[in-house]
């Protein structure tokens, strides 16, 4: 990037840096959400809460559909990522 460039582009710069932050945060968030760690553990949460008598049986099939629908969710989006997403 030349002198006159850089300086004609310098009033941009908050929003390119703006960008960028919220593109890190965006990514960061998508990585926590597809992680199927993270989602198996939430579904051996729900079970111990179902044997502990936390929740009934309906709320654990409702909840354990929700996430098993996620652990595909993120099994498909490891895939994608891997394939140059």
């Amino acid at each position: 990037m030349g002198l006159v460039s850089a300086v004609l582009t310098l009033p941009l710069a908050p929003v390119r840096g703006t960008a960028w932050v919220l593109d890190q945060v965006i990514l960061a968030a998508e990585r926590e959400y597809y992680d199927p760690e993270r989602v198996r553990g939430e579904l051996a949460a729900l079970e111990r809460e179902l044997t502990s008598g936390l929740i009934d049986a309906d709320e654990f099939d409702r909840r354990e559909d929700e996430l098993l629908d996620r652990l595909e969710e993120a099994e498909a989006y490891r895939q994608g990522s891997r394939s140059g997403r």
